[in-house]
């Protein structure tokens, strides 16, 4: 087995780096937003072994791991790396080893939320995936969509504009009922 390359990437949000990986290493996206939620995957649990993790998150070709504010990046970027590397290069497990429940395809969805869903998954995802983050439907009420931020975009100084100018203007467009898109 090859072992895929891994490049240190940052992301719009200071305090999180994404290490993108030239193919996939999971599958399935996961949130870990603290060392407990962690304890369901080997290489998050690993990675909140150091004092200054604040939350990662898997995606299909990426990690992104934010830090806390009193340490750098330039002294933990390259180790983190080689730490990854050899979690993966060792054959240890990547996902959690039971996946959280998820909002995906529910029985009681409306052909609105189906579609909605399938525009997130189709374009709105993987636009974000590109910066080290996931956005996630949450509920859709009274025209309003409820969405939630994960890896890079959580806790990120420029989410709101994301949300606001970037993924709530593309599905208005594509689904005038949308009246307004907020994080959940």
């Amino acid at each position: 087995m090859t072992t895929p390359q891994i490049r240190i990437e940052t992301t719009p949000n200071p305090a999180t780096l994404k290490f993108q990986f030239s193919s996939p290493i999971s599958t399935k996206s996961q949130d870990f937003p603290d060392a407990q939620t962690a304890q369901r995957s080997p290489l998050a649990t690993k990675l909140f072994g150091f004092p200054w993790t604040s939350a990662v998150y898997i995606g299909a070709d990426f990690v992104t791991v934010t830090k806390q504010d009193w340490v750098d990046w330039e002294v933990l970027a390259e180790p983190l790396a080689g730490l990854i590397r050899e979690h993966i290069e060792g054959g240890e497990a990547v996902e959690a080893m039971e996946a959280p429940s998820s909002s995906d395809e529910s029985a009681d969805d409306s052909p609105l939320v189906r579609k909605i869903k399938q525009a997130l998954d189709a374009e709105i995802r993987p636009a974000v995936a590109m910066d080290g983050g996931d956005v996630k439907f949450a509920k859709f009420e009274e025209g309003i969509l409820y969405l939630s931020l994960h890896g890079a975009c959580s806790g990120c100084p420029s989410s709101t504009a994301t949300l606001k100018q970037g993924i709530e203007v593309r599905l208005q467009e594509l689904f005038p009922e949308i009246k307004e898109v907020l994080s959940y």
